[in-house]
Formats: C-alpha cells, sequence, structure tokens
C-alpha cells in the first residue's frame, strides 16, 4: 500500500492511543481533515422526516413485483448493517484513536448510522412491506448472511479478543477493522445498494426515496473519507505495519468482498428489472473497488469503466457527492460564506 502524508502536529503523540487522559483537548488540532470532516458533517445534519415518503406510495403499488422485492432486499440489508457500523465504530474505532478532533466526528457518525437506521424504518412503516420477512432476509438469504457474518468476523476480534494496540498485530486488526467496515461495507457494498435505489428514481419512479438516498450518501461519503484518511495516518505514522504481505492481505480483502457482492447481487434481482440487472451492477461494484484501491495507494484490478456514470453527476435534486471530487452544500444548517 503507498502511504499517503496526512499532516500531523510535530510533537504529538500519534493518533492511536487508549489512554482515558489523552485526547482531552482539542486545540491545537493534530489532524485538521477530522475537523473539517467534523464541521461539514454538521452542517449536513438532517432528519427522515423531512422527506415526504408517502408522496412516493402511488409509485410503490404500481412498481412490478420484482421491483417492489429489489427494494424490501435493500432495506433488509441495510437496515440491520447501519446498527452493525454504529458497533464497529464503537468498539473497534472510537477507543483506539486518542485525538479530540476525531472523537467528535466519530461521535457525529455514530449518531448518522442512528438516523440512517431510522430513515429505512421509515421507508418500512410508509411502504407495504412486510417488516417480518425483511427482518429475516439478513439471516435466511445466504449471501446476504455471508456478508454480514463477513463483517462480524472483524468485529470480534476488536471486541471478544484481547487488542493490544501498542503491537505490530494489534495496530494491523486496527487497519483490517477499517477496511472491512469503512471501505468495504461502506465504500463498496452500500455504494452498490444506493447505485440499485436511486435507480428508481432514473426511471422516475420513487423521487422522495431518491431524496433520502441522496442525503445518507452524502453523510456516507464523509465516513469514507475519514476513514481512508484514518487507515492512510495509521500506516504514516506506524510504517512497521505496512508490509508486504499486510498489503497483499488487504488487497485480497476487497477482491473476496466483491465477489460476495456478486453473489448477493444476483439474489438481489434474479430476473432483473427494467434497465438494470446484476451484470450491470457488478460492473459498478468492480468500479467502485478499483475507487477504493487506488485510494488506498493500490493500482486497479478490474480496469473496467463506470457504467452508471448518473451515479458521479449531480442531478435535478443537486445533492450527490462525487465521491471525494465534490462536497455537496445543497443542504447545511449554518452554512459559512467565506
Amino acid at each position: 500500500m503507498r502511504v499517503v502524508p496526512v499532516s500531523a502536529a510535530e510533537g504529538r503523540r500519534g493518533i492511536l492511543g487508549t489512554g482515558i487522559e489523552e485526547g482531552l483537548l482539542l486545540k491545537p488540532v493534530t489532524y485538521p481533515w477530522a475537523m473539517e470532516l467534523y464541521d461539514q458533517a454538521v452542517a449536513n445534519t438532517w432528519f427522515p422526516n423531512e422527506v415526504q415518503l408517502g408522496e412516493d406510495l402511488a409509485d410503490f403499488e404500481r412498481m412490478s413485483d420484482d421491483e417492489r422485492r429489489a427494494l424490501t432486499f435493500l432495506m433488509s440489508y441495510f437496515n440491520p448493517s447501519e446498527l452493525l457500523v454504529n458497533k464497529a465504530l464503537a468498539f473497534g474505532v472510537y477507543p483506539y484513536v486518542n485525538a479530540a478532533e476525531c472523537h467528535l466526528y466519530l461521535a457525529k457518525q455514530m449518531w448518522e448510522e442512528a438516523n440512517h437506521c431510522m430513515s429505512f424504518e421509515y421507508v418500512l412503516e410508509t411502504f407495504p412491506i412486510d417488516r417480518e420477512a425483511a427482518y429475516a432476509a439478513h439471516v435466511d438469504v445466504p449471501s446476504m448472511a455471508a456478508k454480514e457474518e463477513f463483517e462480524v468476523r472483524f468485529i470480534k476480534r476488536m471486541t471478544e479478543q484481547t487488542l493490544d494496540i501498542t503491537t505490530v498485530e494489534g495496530k494491523r486488526d486496527f487497519v483490517r477493522n477499517l477496511i472491512a467496515y469503512n471501505v468495504i461495507l461502506e465504500g463498496i457494498w452500500f455504494y452498490s445498494g444506493f447505485m440499485v435505489a436511486l435507480s428508481f428514481r432514473q426511471r422516475n419512479l420513487l423521487r422522495n426515496f431518491g431524496s433520502l438516498i441522496d442525503w445518507i450518501v452524502r453523510d456516507e461519503s464523509l465516513h469514507l473519507k475519514f476513514g481512508i484518511n484514518l487507515v492512510l495516518t495509521v500506516l504514516e505514522e506506524n510504517p512497521e505495519v505496512a508490509t508486504e504481505e499486510f498489503a497483499d492481505e488487504i488487497r485480497q480483502m476487497i477482491l473476496d468482498a466483491v465477489a460476495m457482492e456478486e453473489a448477493y447481487n444476483h439474489d438481489l434481482l434474479p430476473n432483473g428489472i427494467l434497465g438494470l440487472n446484476a451484470d450491470y451492477i457488478n460492473q459498478y461494484v468492480r468500479y467502485l473497488a478499483d475507487r477504493r484501491l487506488d485510494e488506498l495507494g493500490f493500482g486497479p484490478h478490474y480496469g473496467v469503466a463506470n457504467p452508471a456514470k448518473w451515479m458521479a453527476a449531480a442531478n435535478d435534486t443537486l445533492q450527490l457527492v462525487n465521491f471525494f471530487e465534490a462536497i455537496n452544500t445543497s443542504y447545511e444548517v449554518n452554512a459559512r460564506q467565506d
């Protein structure tokens, strides 16, 4: 992995640490990128009931069975996954960083994950979706259960085993957890689902639901940026961690995650829906994986083009974030004018 320098103040402790007395002073800020992301996250604060989902009910009724099934499948995956991310942050990230600005951002991110969970609950409450069946799918559908099992395996390393963050192997476990949650779950698997969710609006369906997803995407783009910056900072400050063997392991984690997502997408769309099928989604997944690999310092593995260029461009709501290339400002509280 190529380590991209991420600024840290001279003479201060590194970003990793578990001392309660550490990280009690915010200023001077050691990691400006974390503070900037916190400020942006606060400016982006929103609430699910600001979207009038009831206006989409007529669309839901006229959708095909396969389209309604796809939406239910997405809710089955997203709802528990948002809570799983919160556990990963609370038990696998927050206790092991000592910079106050990182704690501030992580606290806001945890609130956002809770807000996303309530957003998907709002969808389940509004549309005539079988909640019991939706809740059961993340256990009953093998491809969905495999993804959850993958994530749980990494969080258990952080919660049920002794993690000594002062050792090289402890630091590697910390990085593994960040890759599993911030890069794979939030940066590949979630974006794959977002593309499917937003594809309905491309066909003039579920436009308000699409706005809700827009706001979630904007939050997740900041989560992803924070996670990758944190990975790169840990590697910069602890160069002994990034051996060639460890880099190969991280790269393989991402490739294995792509294979799991491809199987999941065939279950998500077994018959395809208008303008969308599993092969199309999986090309997008491979494109995402190449982006994540590049951001971590690897070269692209798949070399595929983005089949969903509309995902990277602002549409009529002007709310989508083009990953790290633009920060959305269409919905901000206390937005500052420079």
